[in-house]
């Protein structure tokens, strides 16, 4: 292994991100959704498992600013599949009934995901490694 495979290959930001992208095409092949990316499918996954979710909540949830909530929220409520319901300081959001059944084909979609990269990487190797980003997430959030 030359100078520039080690660095590569023992870089994590480097290899973190080469994987991200993989992990990316294979989603995007996978989730066919028109216009939604992966990122809205999740904030409507959460929204489904949280009705009523605080806006502050759901960008803990999905480590986003509140900048970046308000626009998938704009996107999401333009295209009826959440509502916005502001009291006070708070917003809530929910899902509409078109909402509910974008939710129901995600959910089919990350079966279709998991069987994809599974196929590949094998089953219980990709178990471990979502457990072990999961992990490594929580404590680099902890220590930013």
């Amino acid at each position: 292994m030359n100078e520039e495979e080690k660095v590569l290959n023992h870089c994590l930001y480097f290899t973190a991100s080469r994987f991200a992208r993989n992990m990316t095409k294979l989603a995007e092949k996978t989730f066919d959704f028109d216009d939604l990316s992966p990122s809205y499918l999740y904030m409507i996954m959460i929204v489904k498992f949280h009705p009523e979710i605080t806006q502050k909540e759901l960008c803990h949830k999905l480590s986003i600013a509140p900048s970046t909530s308000t626009r998938f929220i704009d996107k999401l409520e333009k295209q009826m599949l959440v509502t916005r319901k502001v009291n006070g300081k708070q917003t809530y959001i929910s899902l509409t009934e078109e909402g509910e059944k974008i939710y129901k084909q995600f959910r089919a979609s990350l079966k279709e995901l998991f069987t994809g990269y599974s196929q590949i990487l094998g089953r219980e190797f990709s178990i471990d490694l979502s457990r072990m980003l999961h992990e490594a997430s929580n404590k680099l959030e902890e220590e930013l």
